[in-house]
C-alpha cells in the first residue's frame, strides 16, 4: 500500500444524492479549496472522478501533488435501508435457529394492536444449525466432527448466497475457536458452479461474527457480522470503480475511507469490515465541528446538519464528539461505537399537508431530490419547508445555490396556496402565512427534540452553542437556536461541504473491544487490566498495518460498560490514559458513581457493580488542516441590497449581504439574510453576526443596550 505523503494535499470527498462535495488542503500553502460536482447516482465514482479533476485542474496541482484521499460514502447505509445487500446464509448453535426472529422479544409499539413486527433480516430458509456451543465461562460444551462439518458445509453449497455468518452461542468469549470452526466449513465447501450474473472464481465467504465483533449479546452480535457480510460486496465493487477512474486521472494516492466513529481506516480495512463505514458522512460533519469548536474557543456545541429529508443533531463537547455504543440504522440494532448522532426533525424537502382534523402538519415524508420542492420546477406539487424559505423573502430564486439552480417563486405559492385553502384562509398572503406557520411547527418540533436529546444527557441548553451545516442548516438555524434556549450560534465558512472537510481531517481511528461479566473487586480490575493490555497491543499493530504515517504518537482512550448489580443495561464510563498502574478496583468503582450520578443524580455505594464489556480506541493522527486567517474587516458589514421577509407574522425589511464580502471583526443585525454559493443564513431581529479571523459567522442575542 502506498504511504501518506506528509506534504503532498489531502482531498476529503462527500457524495450526496444531488452533489458531491469536495475540500482540498493543500499542506504547501497552507489553504483550503472547496468544489461541488453534480452527483452521478448510475455510477457515483464518476462524479467522483469528475470532481477531482476540476479540482486539480482549478487549483494548479498536478496529480502526484495528491497526498490521500478521504472518502465519505453512504453506500453501505443505503443497501441496509433499502433490503438491496448481498445474500447472506447464517450458521447458529442448535436451538438458536429464530435468533433474528426473536429478536429482543419487543413489540414495535405497546399501545398499537395493529403494529406488526418487521420482516427477520435474513429469512429462516437461509439459517442452519450446527452443534457447537460454549458455556458463560467460555468452555467448549459442544463440538462437531468432521462429519458434521462437512455435512452442514454441504447444506450452505445449496443456500444460493454469497457470504455465511458463524454465530455460536457465546461465542464473543473465543472468538479465536469461533473462527477456526468458520475456518474449517470455508475448507470443506464443496466447489461451486458460477453463477450467470458472476465470474467463475465465485467464492462463499464464511466469517465468524465474534472475530468481527466479540460483544456480549447474540442477537445484536449476529445482525452486526450479518451486516458486514451484506454490504462487502458493493462497497468492494464501488472501491475498486473508484481506484480504476483515479488511476487513468494519474492519481495514485493511498484512499482513506471515513468511519462511523468519526476517525478513517486504510481501504483495506474498510473493505475487511465495511460495517464500520455506514454512519460515515454525517459522522464528518460533527468531527469538523468539534475541530472549529476548539479554533473558535467553543466549548461546548449542538451540530445541526439540516438536508433535504430530515435534521440531525450531535453534541461535541472540549473538541470531543460524543460517541454511543449502540444506535439503529433500517429498524436493526448497531452496537458499535459511533458518533452520537440524533434525528430531530424535518428536512429542506419536507412535505406541508394538512391532516383530516385541519391540522397543519410538516413530514415525515420528503419530496426528496427529485422531483423535489414545488420550487424546483421538476414536476413537484407539494408544498415543502423549501418552499416556505422562498415565499416568505428568505431564499432569492435567482440566487440559490450561487445562482446555479433556478427556483420558480409562482409554484411555491400555489402549493402553498392549497395549504392556506385546506386551513380555511384564502386572503391575500395566505400562501405567506401557511408557509411562516409551516415554519414555526418546524421549528418548535425540532426544538422540542433537541431540548430532549440534551435533558437525557444531563445537560443545559443554554450553555452550549448551535454548529449548523448542510444546505438547509444555517438557513434555519436561528429559529431552532431562539426556539430551543440556546444564545449563540457559529456557523462555519463553507457550512455545505462540511461533511467534506470533517473526511479531509480526520485521523485514522479504530475501536477494540472484549466482554467480560464480572463483579469487580481487585482481582477483577487485574483482569481488566491485562485484557486492556492485550487491546493496546492489538490497536498498535493495526494502526501499522494501515500502512499510513501519522504525527506524533498515537493516542489510545479505554472505556468501560458497566452497571449496578441487577440492571439490565450498563452506562459507557470513559476514563483517562494513562490508567494508574496497579489498576485498582475503587479507581473503577467511583469512575461509575460519577457517571451515574451526573446522569441520575444519585449513587448506590452499597450495591455491587458490574462490568460487562472492555473497550479501547487508538486514535493515529494525521495532519490537521487549518486554512490561513482571513482579512481583517471594516468593524461594519456593507450590504449589497434590501428585500422584504416575513418573520414572526409581519413584512420586515432585512439587509442582504455576500458572505465573501465579509471580513473579520464584520458586524450586522438582523433582520438580515446573507447569501454564498452553499447555503443561505438568516439573522432574526435582535440578534447580532459577527466574524471572525478564520471566517466563521458568529450569531448572538443582542440585549436591550444593544450588547451582543
Amino acid at each position: 500500500m502506498n504511504s501518506v505523503s506528509s506534504t503532498g494535499a489531502r482531498i476529503g470527498i462527500d457524495v450526496g444524492g444531488t452533489f458531491t462535495d469536495f475540500v482540498l488542503y493543500d499542506t504547501q500553502r497552507r489553504q483550503l479549496a472547496y468544489h461541488k460536482e453534480p452527483s452521478t447516482p448510475a455510477d457515483p465514482a464518476l462524479a467522483v472522478r469528475n470532481g477531482l479533476a476540476a479540482l486539480i485542474a482549478q487549483n494548479g496541482l498536478a496529480p502526484s501533488d495528491i497526498g490521500v484521499l478521504l472518502h465519505g460514502t453512504t453506500i453501505g447505509l443505503n443497501a441496509i435501508i433499502q433490503r438491496r445487500g448481498a445474500r447472506v446464509g447464517l450458521v447458529v448453535t442448535e436451538g438458536f435457529r429464530d435468533v433474528l426472529e426473536i429478536g429482543r422479544a419487543r413489540m414495535p409499539s405497546s399501545f398499537d394492536f395493529h403494529a406488526t413486527r418487521e420482516e427477520p433480516f435474513l429469512p429462516r430458509e437461509r439459517v442452519l444449525e450446527i452443534g457447537a456451543r460454549f458455556n458463560r465461562d467460555g468452555n467448549v460444551t459442544r463440538w462437531p466432527d468432521a462429519g458434521q462439518i462437512a455435512s452442514t458445509a454441504q447444506q450452505i453449497a445449496t443456500l444460493d448466497v454469497d457470504a455465511v455468518v458463524v454465530m455460536l452461542i457465546n461465542g464473543y468469549l473465543q472468538p479465536e475457536r469461533e473462527a477456526e470452526l468458520a475456518a474449517a466449513l470455508q475448507q470443506a465447501l464443496p466447489a461451486l458452479p458460477a453463477r450467470p450474473a458472476t465470474t467463475p472464481a465465485m467464492q462463499i465467504a464464511v466469517l465468524s461474527a465474534a472475530q468481527t465483533w466479540p460483544e456480549i449479546r447474540e442477537y445484536e452480535r449476529t445482525v452486526v457480522a450479518s451486516l458486514n457480510a451484506y454490504i462487502q460486496p458493493l462497497m468492494r465493487r464501488y472501491f475498486e470503480r473508484l481506484a480504476q477512474l483515479a488511476a487513468e486521472l494519474g492519481v495514485t494516492a493511498p484512499i482513506l475511507v471515513t468511519a462511523s466513529n468519526g476517525g478513517s481506516l486504510s481501504l483495506n480495512a474498510a473493505l475487511g469490515r465495511p460495517i464500520d463505514t455506514v454512519l460515515s458522512g454525517p459522522a464528518s460533519g460533527v468531527v469538523a465541528a468539534a475541530r472549529l469548536a476548539v479554533e473558535s474557543a467553543t466549548p461546548r456545541i449542538v451540530t445541526f446538519d439540516m438536508g433535504g429529508t430530515s435534521s440531525d443533531i450531535a453534541v461535541s463537547q472540549h473538541g470531543q464528539a460524543e460517541m454511543v455504543t449502540r444506535t439503529e440504522i433500517g429498524g436493526l440494532p448497531l452496537v458499535l461505537p459511533v458518533v452520537g448522532v440524533s434525528a430531530i426533525g424535518a428536512g429542506g424537502g419536507s412535505k406541508i399537508r394538512v391532516d383530516e382534523h385541519g391540522v397543519l402538519k410538516v413530514g415525515p415524508e420528503s419530496a426528496g431530490a427529485d422531483p423535489g420542492p414545488a420550487a424546483y420546477g421538476r414536476g413537484g406539487s407539494s408544498a415543502t419547508v423549501t418552499d416556505c424559505y422562498l415565499a416568505t423573502g428568505v431564499l432569492d430564486a435567482d440566487a440559490f445555490v450561487g445562482g446555479a439552480m433556478k427556483l420558480y417563486p409562482e409554484r411555491a405559492h400555489a402549493a402553498l396556496d392549497a395549504v392556506a385553502a385546506a386551513l380555511g384562509d384564502t386572503a391575500p398572503d395566505a400562501a405567506v402565512r401557511a408557509a411562516s406557520g409551516a415554519l414555526a411547527i418546524a421549528t418548535a418540533q425540532m426544538a422540542s427534540e433537541l431540548r430532549k436529546s440534551l435533558a437525557q444527557r444531563g445537560l443545559d441548553p443554554a450553555e452550549f452553542a448551535l454548529v449548523p451545516f448542510g444546505g438547509a442548516g444555517p438557513t434555519h438555524a436561528n429559529w431552532l437556536a431562539e426556539e430551543a434556549g440556546l444564545a449563540h450560534v457559529v456557523i462555519p465558512l463553507k457550512p455545505g461541504t462540511f461533511c467534506a472537510l470533517g473526511a479531509a481531517t480526520a485521523d485514522l481511528r479504530r475501536d477494540f473491544v472484549r466482554s467480560l461479566r464480572v463483579t469487580l473487586d481487585d482481582r477483577a480490575a487485574n483482569d481488566v487490566d491485562a485484557i486492556w493490555n492485550e487491546l493496546e497491543t492489538s490497536a498498535r499493530e493495526w494502526l501499522q498495518q494501515q500502512g499510513v504515517g501519522g504525527t506524533g504518537q498515537p493516542s489510545l482512550r479505554p472505556a468501560l460498560d458497566m452497571r449496578y448489580a441487577g440492571q439490565a443495561y450498563e452506562l459507557n464510563v470513559a476514563l483517562p490514559h494513562p490508567l494508574p498502574s496497579p489498576l485498582q478496583a475503587d479507581y473503577l468503582i467511583e469512575a461509575f458513581h460519577r457517571e451515574h450520578e451526573r446522569l441520575y443524580g444519585f449513587r448506590d455505594e452499597q450495591a455491587p457493580v458490574d462490568i460487562s464489556t472492555i473497550r479501547l480506541a487508538i486514535v493515529g493522527h494525521l495532519v490537521t488542516a487549518a486554512g490561513a486567517p482571513r482579512f481583517a474587516g471594516t468593524g461594519t458589514a456593507v450590504a449589497h441590497s434590501r428585500r422584504q421577509v416575513f418573520l414572526r407574522g409581519g413584512w420586515h425589511e432585512a439587509q442582504i449581504y455576500k458572505r465573501d464580502a465579509l471580513g473579520a471583526g464584520d458586524v450586522l443585525d438582523g433582520p438580515a439574510v446573507i447569501e454564498q454559493e452553499d447555503t443561505t443564513i438568516l439573522v432574526l431581529p435582535g440578534w447580532r453576526g459577527r466574524t471572525d479571523a478564520l471566517g466563521n459567522l458568529h450569531l448572538d442575542t443582542v440585549n436591550q443596550e444593544g450588547q451582543s
